[in-house]
């Protein structure tokens, strides 16, 4: 049946008259009787499972989670999609949006048993539907929402607003796979949804799979109406078709058997392998409109009607749980049985509770099962990234640190294009950007691939081919889905963006912690490769950007996650910065935060050195300390690119005016290694921070962030006290770059000042103190004359 747009006529049902063999249609009825039931059990009951007697209060769970509003539509589109899979031995992903909808996907992953496959005591029978039941929502079981524990999932349910994207991000590069995503109509509501709904311009029906996008629209959130719901057929129309897709609207309002899904579903899978088959074979597409459908049903469909007086069925009563005095309300209690009754429980299942024949024949088989599907569980897809060597991309230090000039994500971006020519092949490996990718010099890799886009651009435009891997949009959002759906179905890559910007996804990077986190603690889930963060434009060269573009706090939120699954790194200079990334692009199962400099800057270590500092995490640059390797004074440390050349700076003025003083230089590459290591794996062992901090020595901390988030590290450390943790406080305009340090305190002179009141016993400390504070303030005063910084501070090299 070929796929056309539906009229936009006033609304009405589409039922074709022919779309399925009577048994097949019978079947798939069935199997949604079975599955709203087990659904709709799995929220009530902890015993009695099956309805074998009465119905009594003490079969109920002592608390009721779920929600029921989105359960029936998500085991129509299951039901529809093991029809698809069935018929046409479809390779079918399911993301699925809606939040707490968890028990319809649990129903349909014990109806064909992936449940069992991963836990046998989860078997088809009455004895597994009820510790199937048991575990839903009790401690330590499933919770109302999809999670790592859930077989064939890739996103945590309840994550409003990102499902569309991540589906996206499952399809890439994956020609094969369809990905069918159910969105609800509260998510629909949300900024990263409106973004996504242009993803579809972004995917080549040459080299990728294709999203199936599923709008359910049942009407309300949790107590008032969703917008996509009062919207009209026309106006739907209108809007999906805007977007770009080719919308088609199923009600399915007053036929709870819901088989026009079924029908709309193998529509739209023709619709998909015809536009695949002819982008395919060399005719070309320059605006394929990719088949969706919009689903209208009743919100928690089949639910009672009314009870109490109160409508239920259709309103957003049934949006959480529908009976939810039903422990102690008679009327409730009965109602809840005439409900799960309705469904014929002894019709569906024997009398070991195994579902009917009928039930089973409607599932799909092996591999295909839904919650078989190997996309689901990622990891185990995964290949290691063929990294190139780094030496022939290291900078050269001739003449010793400071010697070299280079801009390290220029340096970075040779080695990346490298990797895209390897991995050309595999296309396992792309960066998302959000349109940054030019502004933070990463651009080099479109030598050897291009940006991806499908729809054809009028005006002038470079490196525009539909198979680019390299995806550019001005969403966060939306690049952060992408990645997330791309690396949690076996590939990799990467995640450039401006400092400032990135807390734009802070909802999403809290919600993947702890994705990674539970993962970790399903056994039978393989890690997959970690989800790397690119942090440049930092805030200290934001100055000309002002106020607004200066914001390190993406570093802070990273470090409240769980540190099996976080790492920040802060690399001095492009050669470092090359052996971070080598690092975290062969990891797994982490979220690694890299922040580098673009500008050209002085090149502080050789690429041996380099290594050996990152294997490190810390430690003490000897060339600059004046402390002959023992017995020093105080400590100058500094983590990020900018603080490097500040706290060297400050440590130069220092070895010229007081040359006595014993003065250790410590840099940190890894920030977590500042932690003691019982609270992160990269803290360094008290024997190795003693040996950088010492145990009562002061200590000055330049560091590139927020200062907080250096304190919160040092918690539990040897009298953290003594750290004056240096940093970001808030202070910020259009300005120089030595006035936006010297607003925070963070300048060389600043540092050199902090140093000198914490030096003991050096009479001429306090003097010079005074006179490097005014100093400072005289070169703010002359750049405020000029507009510029002055030449001591943009000309000064070490040694000079």
């Amino acid at each position: 049946m070929p796929w056309r747009p539906t009229s936009s006529a006033p609304r009405r049902r589409w039922r074709p008259t022919r779309w399925a063999p009577r048994r097949s249609r019978t079947m798939t009825r069935t199997y949604r009787r079975a599955a709203d039931y087990v659904a709709a059990a799995l929220i009530f009951l902890k015993d009695n499972v099956l309805l074998r007697e009465p119905l009594r209060p003490e079969h109920l769970k002592p608390r009721l989670l779920g929600h029921w509003g989105s359960c029936p539509g998500i085991t129509m589109v299951y039901s529809a999609l093991n029809t698809l899979i069935r018929e046409r031995d479809a390779d079918v992903l399911l993301v699925t949006g809606p939040g707490h909808g968890a028990p319809a996907n649990h129903a349909g992953l014990w109806l064909e048993g992936t449940h069992e496959h991963y836990d046998p005591a989860l078997a088809r029978t009455e004895a597994g539907l009820t510790e199937l039941a048991r575990r839903y929502c009790a401690p330590d079981g499933f919770p109302s929402h999809l999670s790592p524990a859930v077989p064939g999932t890739l996103h945590e349910g309840g994550e409003l607003g990102y499902a569309l994207a991540t589906a996206f991000g499952a399809a890439l590069d994956a020609p094969d796979r369809l990905v069918a995503c159910i969105v609800g109509d509260g998510e629909a509501e949300t900024g990263p949804t409106a973004g996504a709904w242009h993803s579809s311009k972004y995917l080549d029906p040459v080299t990728c799979g294709a999203v199936l996008p599923v709008l359910h629209l049942n009407g309300y959130k949790i107590s008032s109406p969703t917008v996509f719901a009062s919207m009209s057929d026309d106006e739907l129309l209108s809007l999906f078709r805007g977007y770009g897709w080719d919308p088609r609207i199923v009600d399915v309002t007053d036929d709870p058997d819901g088989e026009p899904v079924a029908a709309a579903v193998r529509a739209a899978h023709t619709g998909i392998r015809d536009i695949q088959g002819r982008a395919r074979t060399g005719r070309v597409l320059e605006r394929p409109a990719w088949p969706m459908i919009v689903l209208r049903s009743l919100k928690g469909q089949g639910a009672p009607a009314e009870v109490g007086g109160k409508r239920i069925e259709g309103t957003f009563h049934a949006h959480q749980v529908p009976l939810d005095r039903v422990h102690d309300d008679p009327e409730q209690l009965a109602a809840l049985e005439t409900w799960l009754r309705s469904y014929g429980p002894e019709e569906l299942f024997d009398d070991e509770g195994r579902p009917v024949a009928e039930v089973l024949d409607a599932c799909p088989s092996g591999g295909r099962r839904i919650g078989m599907q190997a996309a689901g569980d990622g990891g185990r897809l995964r290949r290691p990234l063929d990294l190139p060597p780094l030496e022939p991309y290291a900078v050269d230090v001739p003449a010793g640190p400071g010697s070299a000039q280079a801009s390290p994500t220029e340096v970075l971006a040779d080695w990346l294009t490298e990797i895209m020519r390897r991995t050309a092949p595999a296309r396992d490996f792309r960066i998302m950007s959000p349109d940054e990718l030019a502004s933070n010099k990463l651009d080099g890799v479109l030598r050897a691939t291009g940006r991806g886009y499908v729809w054809p651009v009028e005006e002038y435009a470079e490196h525009l081919t539909p198979d680019g891997r390299v995806l550019e949009i001005l969403s966060e959002h939306n690049c952060q889905g992408w990645l997330q759906g791309y690396l949690q179905t076996g590939r990799h890559g990467l995640f450039p963006t401006y400092e400032a910007f990135a807390s734009v996804v802070d909802s999403m990077l809290n919600q993947y912690a702890k994705w990674l986190k539970m993962s970790r603690e399903v056994p039978w889930r393989a890690p997959v490769s970690s989800l790397n963060y690119l942090l440049t434009s930092e805030g200290w060269r934001q100055e000309h950007n002002g106020y607004s573009h200066q914001g390190p706090g993406f570093i802070n939120n990273l470090l409240t996650k769980k540190s099996t699954v976080t790492g920040v790194f802060l690399p001095p200079d492009a050669n470092t910065l090359l052996v971070t990334m080598e690092r975290v692009l062969a990891d797994t199962g982490r979220i690694n935060l890299v922040v580098a400099g673009k500008h050209p800057a002085a090149q502080w270590l050789t690429l041996d050195e380099a290594r050996a500092h990152c294997d490190a995490g810390a430690s003490v640059w000897r060339w600059a300390s004046t402390d002959d390797g023992e017995d020093p004074e105080l400590v100058l440390a500094c983590a990020g690119g900018i603080p490097t050349v500040e706290t060297l700076a400050a440590a130069q003025l220092l070895r010229r005016d007081l040359p006595q003083a014993r003065i250790r230089v410590v840099n940190i590459v890894d920030l977590c290694a500042l932690a003691p290591p019982d609270r992160h794996p990269h803290g360094l062992t008290d024997a190795g921070f003693e040996a950088l901090f010492g145990t009562e020595l002061p200590v000055v901390v330049d560091f590139h962030g927020y200062p907080s988030a250096v304190h919160q590290l040092l918690h539990g450390r040897p009298h953290p006290g003594r750290f004056h943790v240096r940093g970001y406080v808030e202070e910020g305009t259009t300005t120089t770059p030595y006035d936006l340090l010297a607003s925070n305190g963070v300048s060389r002179h600043d540092l050199a000042i902090t140093a000198l009141r914490h030096l003991r016993g050096r009479p001429a400390a306090g003097e010079l103190a005074a006179r490097y504070e005014l100093h400072r303030d005289r070169l703010r005063e002359e750049l405020r004359r000029t507009g510029v910084d002055p030449a001591e501070i943009t000309e000064w090299t070490w040694g000079s």
